[in-house]
């Protein structure tokens, strides 16, 4: 199953309409990303960047919005890998609110890893792409299964 990261909709995040405003979608995607490291990958997030000295800025980013999102509303946010290159991730996320059937927004995220020191891209390190694939794989296996049982 795609990890799914737990937050509520905060007074701050909402606009005069009363609704989520747009950019702070962008926050919600980051951290889940971090709550993805830190909870699936076992892999603390502030460790990769202050330690290991890498990251992963966000190169593109490609928003759908399907349905408000309010004050209050409590929101799962699923990340799963689309696609692994030599030094980029494309992610998806899909943000769900509780209790509503299908996502609200989802987002496509490029983000290439770099080194923190020299902010230069640097290849994917094979223990951390193997990581990536395999996570990536039970996924697209959880998803498979999914799909056969509803046909």
């Amino acid at each position: 199953m795609a990890f799914r990261a737990k937050m509520k909709v905060r007074f701050g995040d909402i606009d005069h309409a009363g609704i989520v405003y747009y950019p702070r979608f962008a926050k919600f995607f980051h951290e889940s990303l971090e709550d993805f490291f830190d909870d699936e990958l076992q892999l603390p997030y502030a460790k990769f960047l202050d330690i290991d000295r890498l990251g992963f800025p966000t190169v593109h980013l490609d928003l759908q919005f399907f349905s408000p999102v309010r004050f209050g509303d409590r929101l799962e946010v699923e990340v799963r890998i689309e696609k692994i290159g030599r030094t980029s991730v494309r992610w998806r996320h899909d943000i769900f609110v509780v209790g509503r059937d299908g996502p609200v927004v989802t987002g496509f995220i490029t983000t290439v890893l770099v080194d923190m020191d020299s902010l230069q891209k640097r290849e994917i390190p094979s223990w951390l792409r193997e990581t990536f694939i395999r996570y990536q794989e039970r996924c697209l296996e959880n998803f498979a299964s999914r799909d056969a049982l509803s046909s």
